[in-house]
């Protein structure tokens, strides 16, 4: 659910790795060429340094769209020094030269040098690049290595003392405990508050995680199941709101609907991130049959038509950027397996708000937001009613673990943390 897997990208780790290599360069050596009216090294410009996406390149002159969504001209002198480093790299030891003519639309690169007065060009020294079909390559691995060793579900308790996490995978009578262990080199993220993209999530402490969170990990599984080794764990508060759409704004791209448990709208946005899908009504009733026959004696479901009881307070994944891979329990499918709801989900084509109706029930997960008005949907789905009244809890919880670690099924693009 939280947006696209995990993967090294220059929004967030190789950011990091890539400020360790300038470090790592030293500083400008003093046959670098100087500035117009240069006369001492003590009337240098300030250096700047600008990370971003190759744009254009026309001749010696690089339109470099930075990070920031600004376009800045990347002047290239005879003397500039280009190297090309590969992703995860913490230093330059491993630095290859590399010609301007190789560098190519797409590229990430962090340029060092002298910013013009206004600010929109500047005149480079150094340029680090990772060539993008290096950071594609990578990416689709580390995708399939979230898929193949990821968990993720709802956290019940920590104890950052022994470095553990207490999480609940899977749906209602079919959901399991399972103890997250960490060690000093584990990475702890967590996501922004107004933000579903992994790139945007801070390196982070395993205090800061609560119980009610949201939370996505990579490592290996114990023979017993019992227990899983995290070597990268991501999480983050989010919000579950079931109800009935009150009205649409398609011009903002915004839908709101009444919260069952407080019954006040809520405006949330349709973001580029957001993973919006409706259940057609036969699949949705085949579904509800099999969440009824697995709910049992779960007496919260709501009567038929009513508005679908909804925990306001329970949390829920995020996007992003969601690490891939089904949980590994819960109901849903045959035999209670939660991957079977998830990967259905993950064929169906992607809907939009065009595709909701004033009075359409929708689960959603989504982002608390900084303030009023900043809900963002991490996962909406419609043409849910029969399932919220056949079991609240068993149908949120399939949702969960969708929007958290569905990816596209089949070997798609899997979005997630």
């Amino acid at each position: 659910m939280f947006g696209k897997i995990p993967a090294v990208t220059f929004g967030v780790i190789a950011t990091i790795t890539i400020a360790a290599a300038i470090a790592a360069a030293g500083p400008v050596s003093a046959a670098q060429p100087k500035a117009p009216n240069q006369t001492s090294d003590s009337a240098a410009p300030a250096q700047a340094h600008q990370l971003g996406t190759i744009k254009t390149i026309h001749g010696t002159t690089i339109t470099l769209t930075t990070d920031a969504g600004q376009n800045i001209d990347v002047q290239v002198a005879d003397g500039t020094r280009i190297v090309s480093v590969e992703p995860g790299s913490k230093d330059l030891k491993n630095a290859v030269v590399l010609p301007l003519k190789e560098l190519q639309v797409g590229d990430r690169i962090l340029v060092r040098g002298q910013a013009s007065a206004d600010q929109k060009s500047l005149a480079a020294v150094g340029i680090i690049a990772m060539k993008h079909t290096d950071l594609e390559a990578k990416q689709q691995h580390e995708r399939e290595d979230w898929q193949k060793r990821g968990i993720g579900g709802l956290v019940s308790a920590v104890d950052p003392a022994a470095g553990t996490v207490i999480v609940g995978v899977g749906a209602a009578t079919t959901k399991t405990n399972i103890t997250i262990t960490t060690t000093k080199s584990t990475t702890v993220r967590r996501y922004a508050a107004d933000s579903v993209k992994f790139d945007d999530a801070k390196p982070s402490t395993l205090d800061q995680i609560k119980p009610g969170d949201q939370i996505r990990a990579r490592g290996a599984r114990s023979t017993d199941g019992n227990e899983f080794a995290a070597e990268e764990i991501v999480a983050g508060s989010f919000r579950n709101i079931d109800g009935p759409i009150i009205s649409i704004d398609t011009a903002g791209n915004t839908v709101s609907v009444t919260d069952a448990i407080t019954k006040r709208p809520v405006v949330v946005k349709i973001g580029a991130e957001s993973q919006v899908r409706k259940l057609p009504p036969e699949m949705a009733q085949r579904i509800a049959m099999r969440l009824k026959a697995s709910a049992g004696s779960d007496t919260s479901a709501p009567a038929a038509g009513a508005a679908p009881a909804a925990n306001a307070s329970s949390q829920a994944p995020p996007a992003g950027s969601r690490p891939g891979g089904g949980n590994p329990g819960g109901s849903g499918g045959p035999g209670g397996r939660t991957p079977d709801f998830q990967q259905f989900l993950a064929r169906l084509p992607a809907a939009s708000i065009a595709d909701l109706q004033k009075g359409d029930v929708v689960m959603i997960v989504a982002t608390q937001g900084s303030g009023p008005g900043d809900t963002t949907a991490v996962s909406l789905i419609g043409g849910v009613e029969p399932l919220l009244t056949a079991s609240p809890r068993g149908a949120r919880d399939m949702l969960s673990g969708w929007a958290l670690g569905g990816g596209e099924a089949s070997g798609g693009d899997a979005n997630g943390p």
